[in-house]
């Protein structure tokens, strides 16, 4: 493991389908030369030796180069696999030119036998169970074009390859996907360590001072409880950064609702949050975390002093966020009247971002009775 420059934690090294690729060139050696083995076999009955021999010496170089591409990360190129592909179904091909009618009627391997079976392989390792599907398919057109004939063997070998080539590409996507997650999981590890060390930093040393500055600025009163009040507010909000739990995403690009909402505590606002992982697309959480903070914007703007409250509840297929406050509430057609003179924050910054989440949005208020914002939005 290392740790890349502009990144934090440590970093998972290598091809993760590495072994992947071994197994490719292990295969691809065994297959030649079981194809030498059939060469030797049949020599003497093929209707051109010097052109299986000719076959023989291009698979041979080509076995050398390829193997040695595919040991390293360098060499595991698309436009390599393709040529590979490409190589093997062309000396196929020439297996009519090789090979006498009587071998054909014999059932007698092709010159380039198993062999071919490598660039599906090689293909399913690089491009996934697709690429690695279809690879074995084109092997197999190219082996009924070059018998002639639509047998239950040709079938088999057929399914064999594409089988061979789909295994290989499941295996490479799930390797490349575990590599990920245990990145993302190393790198929040790192973060958390990192976390707790300098949390223990702050409270060795600014949290203690802010608490004595908030508590003797409240014994001395006056100008000095405001800075109390102050200091009061920053340790609350220096407490709940230390203890936010590190952004941490997945494969897919979902993310931890729960961190940005934790930071928004305040000595008026109260944060409250599932103690297990809420996921979301790492937009909709971002947005989401918005909408919250615009509401409690909204309360310091008309509600001074006001307390709110912040409640996430995960309820499997949907996620409900709910924002109240015991201020004086909001009069009946105050918020279409603001609207109508073009103050659209509640419109766009709350209203609309729920709709752009296709979420519903509720709103409860009254005179005397406080307001509340409930957002639910569906995975």
């Amino acid at each position: 493991m290392h740790t890349e420059p502009g990144r934090t934690g440590p970093s998972v090294t290598g091809d993760p389908v590495a072994h992947l690729w071994r197994g490719t060139v292990a295969l691809r050696i065994v297959t030649f030369l079981f194809a030498v083995g059939n060469a030797v076999v049949h020599h003497n009955t093929y209707e051109r030796p010097w052109l299986a021999w000719t076959v023989i010496a291009v698979m041979a170089a080509w076995t050398v180069f390829t193997s040695v591409a595919y040991s390293r990360e360098g060499g595991r190129r698309p436009w390599l696999v393709s040529a590979d592909l490409g190589l093997a179904c062309a000396l196929m091909s020439l297996s009519p030119l090789i090979m006498t009618d009587f071998q054909f009627l014999s059932n007698v391997p092709l010159i380039t036998t198993i062999w071919a079976s490598g660039p599906p392989v090689a293909a399913g390792a690089l491009g996934g169970s697709v690429a690695g599907a279809l690879g074995g398919l084109v092997v197999g057109l190219f082996t009924y074009l070059s018998r002639g004939v639509l047998s239950v063997d040709l079938v088999r070998d057929v399914v064999l390859l594409s089988g061979a080539g789909l295994v290989v590409g499941m295996a490479s996507t799930t390797a490349r996907k575990s590599a990920v997650r245990l990145e993302q999981a190393l790198r929040t590890e790192a973060a958390t360590a990192e976390r707790e060390r300098l949390a223990r930093s702050i409270h060795d040393g600014v949290l203690q001072v802010l608490a004595r500055v908030r508590k003797r600025g409240l014994e001395l009163g006056g100008e000095a409880a405001e800075l109390a009040e102050l200091a009061g507010e920053q340790e609350i909000a220096l407490r709940s950064l230390v203890a936010a739990a590190p952004t941490e995403s997945t494969v897919d690009g979902d993310a931890d609702l729960r961190p940005g909402l934790q930071l928004l505590a305040t000595p008026r606002v109260q944060v409250s949050t599932p103690a297990t992982q809420v996921m979301l697309p790492a937009a909709t959480a971002s947005e989401l975390t918005a909408v919250v903070r615009e509401a409690l914007s909204n309360v310091d703007k008309h509600a001074p002093g006001a307390k709110a409250w912040v409640l996430l509840e995960d309820l499997g297929d949907e996620v409900v966020l709910s924002v109240r406050d015991d201020g004086p509430g909001i009069p009946e057609g105050r918020l279409a009247s603001a609207e109508a003179e073009g103050r659209l924050g509640v419109a766009k910054s709350i209203r609309g971002r729920v709709e752009a989440l296709r979420g519903t949005l509720e709103l409860q208020t009254g005179p005397g009775e406080g307001t509340e914002w409930e957002v639910r939005v569906y995975r």
